[in-house]
């Protein structure tokens, strides 16, 4: 569980110490390369590593990723530039992927399907605390000892992860052959690579960027129909399709896209709208997302006892679903008129709710994927979540910024100035002007829960669906 926690962790740590890292670099304008270069690496890596660990050792290809995570960590630290910055992350991000999809691999490996459902609650609870606890450190080390230090603390955690690992049993079991599939692996490459790089150009949503995300967008479609006809052909290839067909598993994998879209989409913006539109301090805001984590961690953990206990699977996502749409359509008709108290007890729902689905959809695919390939099948939910938060985040964004842009210019140029941390609304605006821009913002927010709303409906849907009701 400790990878799981420094990998999660080396996300919303490093976010919060952008503004310092790009002050102190002078290059604001590529502050964003040190985010999205450690998200297409450890997206990439993921498959890699799963692929591998089926067939050299899980144990062993954690010591590895743990080991390029702390050198990685190190050159970081080390980096006088953005762009070796951004390298070094690169770098990271390659660990950070393995440390990822090798935690739940591990867990399936070490313990009986039954009792996976409750480990993978624990996991879960280990993300969120990760989540909560990566702002809060981020802000105070950066503040006492500076940027570097918040990559240098990756270390003394690395190695206590790496005693933890070693101390692990090694099973003698069978593992499946390996042949290295290097065109499998390029195209994946490329398909990830532009596929990110587009969906990062239309949340711009800027007439200027349309040209090169659209132009993305089809290297991507083209790179991903040319991957599917050479994996299918491969002798071992990297991205198991004969796996994914399987109808539990694609349905699964799918409802981790859906979750991952809803959920980071969700903790992107909310921050926005409280700020923009109820006039919330950050630390109020902070305070905010609390209930919502710890709904999250609650909801992982009462639904991993419960299927353990029962052996049900399905029916805890096709409720939790239901529900978490119908506070997604409640907080977009009402939030506006909620005291912050409400807001809390809603988000404390929407948190619980959500929990429900990450346990049930890793016991899923490693149940039907059988021992042999428990690899593959965590890799495949880790890959399914990245893309899907990514795509998620995207669309809430084109959604939010297109329904300001149709509806109100004046609204949308307004709230690109408080995005940007502008003191106010617009220069020299009448209270009716301000009035007048905050209701056709809030409207544009109602929008974009309603999207976030679409994703949770998906994921019923995929729940509802999906063949594997008992373990």
């Amino acid at each position: 569980m400790l990878p799981m926690f420094l990998a999660v962790v080396d996300q919303t740590i490093v976010a919060t110490a952008l503004p310092a890292i790009a002050a102190a670099t002078g290059q604001v304008e590529r502050a964003s390369w040190i985010v999205v270069s450690y998200l297409i690496a450890a997206t990439i890596a993921a498959p890699v590593y799963g692929r591998l660990g089926d067939s050299f050792g899980r144990r062993r290809l954690m010591f590895t990723a743990l080991a390029l995570f702390m050198v990685a960590s190190l050159l970081c630290a080390a980096a006088p530039t953005i762009e070796l910055l951004t390298l070094a992350r690169v770098l990271q991000g390659f660990g950070g992927g393995g440390l990822m999809t090798l935690s739940q691999a591990l867990i399936g490996e070490a313990v009986p399907p039954r009792e996976r459902a409750r480990y993978q609650g624990y996991m879960a609870a280990v993300a969120v605390s990760a989540n909560t606890f990566g702002p809060i450190a981020g802000g105070y080390l950066t503040e006492h000892f500076g940027w570097q230090s918040i990559f240098l603390v990756n270390v003394p955690i690395g190695l206590i992860a790496v005693a933890l690992t070693w101390r692990l049993h090694n099973p003698n079991v069978e593992r499946l052959p390996w042949k290295a599939d290097p065109g499998g692996l390029v195209l994946f490459v490329v398909f990830v690579v532009t596929t990110l790089l587009a969906l990062e150009q239309i949340q711009h949503v800027e007439l200027g960027a349309l040209p090169l995300g659209a132009a993305l967008f089809a290297i991507s479609l083209f790179a991903l129909a040319w991957l599917i006809h050479h994996e299918n052909r491969a002798p071992s290839p990297l991205i198991p399709l004969k796996l994914l067909r399987l109808p539990a598993i694609w349905r699964s994998d799918a409802m981790a896209a859906c979750h991952g879209g809803a959920l980071v989409a969700l903790i992107t913006f909310l921050p926005v709208y409280l700020e923009a539109v109820r006039g919330a301090s950050p630390s109020t805001t902070g305070l905010l997302l609390v209930p919502l984590t710890i709904g999250i961690g609650t909801g992982s953990l009462v639904v991993g006892r419960l299927v353990s206990k029962t052996g049900l699977t399905t029916i805890f996502p096709i409720v939790g679903m239901a529900l978490a749409t119908v506070c997604f359509v409640t907080l977009a008709f009402f939030a506006s008129v909620m005291g912050m108290i409400a807001l809390g007890v809603l988000l404390l729902l929407i948190g619980g709710f959500m929990g429900t689905v990450m346990g049930v959809v890793q016991v899923t695919v490693q149940s039907v994927a059988g021992q042999a390939r428990l690899g593959e099948a965590a890799a495949s939910v880790q890959f399914s979540r990245s893309i899907g938060a990514a795509f998620g985040t995207a669309l809430v964004a084109t959604a939010l910024f297109a329904t300001l842009a149709i509806t109100s210019p004046d609204a949308a140029k307004a709230f690109v100035g408080m995005v940007q941390h502008a003191k106010q609304i617009g220069p020299a605006l009448s209270p009716i002007q301000e009035a007048a821009i905050q209701s056709d913002i809030a409207g544009a927010f109602r929008v974009a829960f309603l999207t976030i709303g679409l994703f949770t409906t998906a994921g019923f849907f995929l729940a509802l669906t999906n063949p594997l009701r008992r373990i």
